[in-house]
C-alpha cells in the first residue's frame, strides 16, 4: 500500500513538472518560444519598414500629376482609333507605361535638383528629401531605374509597332531629354523655359507618340487636337510656379510667374484654364455635339479661378490636375463618340 502511494505521488510529481506548472523556467517560457517571438517581431518590423519605404517612393513620384501624362496617351490612342477603326491594347499599355515612368523619373530629377539647389524647404509641397523621407542617392537610383524601364518599353514598342525606328527614337528620347533637362543639366525650369518644355512635352509630343505607335507613321493630326489638353496641363505647372514664387525668387531662379508678377499670372492661369472650353464650344457647335462633353467639367474651373484670384494657392496644382484628368477623359470620350467624318482631319 505504501509502495503504491509512493508510486502515485511520483507520477503526480512528474505530470505536474511536465505541464510546466511547478518548474522554475515556466514564467519566462522556453527559449524556443522566445526565439520564435523575436523572429516574428523582426519580420513585422522589416515588413513595416518596407511598407514605409514603398510609400515614400510613391510619394516622391507625385502621382497626383500623372494625369498630365496618361490623358495625352489616351487622346493619341483615341485619334488612332478614329482613323484606323481599332487600337492595339498591348501597344497602348506599353506606351502608357513608357510615358508614365519617364514622367515619374522627371519628377524625381526635379526633386533631387530642387533640393540640391536649396529651393525645397520645410514649407515646400515636395519634402521628400527635406524631411529625409528618402536619401538623395535613393532618389537618383530610383530615377535611373525608371528611365531604364522607359527605354525597355521603347524597345518593346519598336518590335510591336510599325513605326520607323528613327521616328520612334526621335519622339521618345525627345520626351526623355525634356523630362531630365526641365531641372537637370542646364535646368530649363530655372531660366523661365520650364513652361515651354511642359507645354510641348505633355501636349503635342506625348499625343503624337501615342498616335504614331498605333498607326505606324507621324502626322500633324495629334498636334492640332493636343492644343486644348496642352493648355490645361500647363495650368498645373503655372499654378505650382505661382504658388512657389517667393521661395523661387529667394533661391535665385526665374520662372514665368516671377517675370510677369501675380496679376499677369492670374490672367495667364485664366487663359490656360478657360481657352480649352472655348475650343470645345467651337468644336461642339460647328462639328459634333459629342465635343461638348468636356464642358461638364466647367463648374470645377470656376472655384479654381476664385481661389487663384484670392491668392490662396494651397493645393491648387493638385486641384487643377484633377480637373485636367476629368476634362481629358471627357475629351477622349467625345472623340470616340463622334460620328465618322464629323471632326476635322478625321
Amino acid at each position: 500500500m505504501a509502495a503504491g502511494q509512493k508510486k502515485m505521488s511520483a507520477e503526480t510529481y512528474v505530470l505536474a513538472g511536465s505541464n510546466g506548472l511547478n518548474g522554475a523556467k515556466v514564467p519566462g517560457g522556453s527559449s524556443v518560444e522566445r526565439n520564435h517571438s523575436s523572429k516574428v517581431s523582426r519580420v513585422a518590423k522589416m515588413a513595416l519598414h518596407l511598407q514605409d519605404k514603398c510609400a515614400a517612393y510613391v510619394l516622391a513620384l507625385r502621382p497626383w500629376s500623372f494625369s498630365a501624362s496618361l490623358t495625352p496617351v489616351a487622346l493619341g490612342s483615341a485619334l488612332a482609333y478614329k482613323l484606323e477603326g481599332s487600337v492595339d491594347l498591348v501597344i497602348l499599355l506599353v506606351c502608357a507605361v513608357a510615358v508614365l515612368v519617364v514622367h515619374g523619373a522627371g519628377n524625381l530629377v526635379n526633386t533631387y535638383y530642387d533640393f540640391s539647389k536649396g529651393i525645397d524647404h520645410k514649407k515646400s509641397d515636395d519634402r521628400t528629401l527635406v524631411d529625409q523621407i528618402l536619401e538623395p542617392q535613393d532618389v537618383v537610383m530610383f530615377g535611373a531605374l525608371l528611365y531604364s524601364v522607359g527605354c525597355l518599353c521603347a524597345t518593346l514598342l519598336y518590335f510591336l509597332s510599325t513605326l520607323r525606328l528613327e521616328h520612334l527614337a526621335l519622339i521618345y528620347f525627345g520626351g526623355l531629354s525634356s523630362s531630365f533637362l526641365y531641372t537637370g543639366g542646364i535646368g530649363l525650369k530655372y531660366v523661365a523655359l520650364g513652361d515651354v518644355v511642359i507645354l510641348i512635352t505633355f501636349g503635342p509630343l506625348a499625343v503624337m507618340f501615342a498616335h504614331a505607335v498605333q498607326v505606324g507613321y507621324l502626322s500633324v493630326l495629334p498636334l492640332v487636337y493636343a492644343v486644348p489638353l496642352a493648355l490645361n496641363t500647363e495650368a498645373i505647372l503655372h499654378s505650382n510656379n505661382t504658388r512657389d514664387m517667393d521661395s523661387d525668387k529667394q533661391a535665385g531662379i526665374v520662372t514665368l510667374a516671377i517675370l510677369v508678377g501675380p496679376t499677369l499670372s492670374y490672367v495667364i492661369y485664366n487663359l490656360l484654364l478657360f481657352v480649352p472650353y472655348v475650343l470645345f464650344c467651337i468644336l461642339a457647335t460647328r462639328y459634333t455635339i459629342s465635343m461638348a462633353l468636356p464642358l461638364l467639367t466647367l463648374p470645377m474651373a470656376f472655384p479654381l479661378e476664385r481661389q487663384f484670384r484670392s491668392q490662396c494657392y494651397t493645393k491648387i496644382p493638385q486641384k487643377t490636375a484633377k480637373l485636367n484628368l476629368l476634362m481629358g477623359l471627357f475629351y477622349v470620350f467625345g472623340i470616340i463618340l463622334a460620328p465618322q467624318g464629323s471632326l476635322p482631319l478625321l
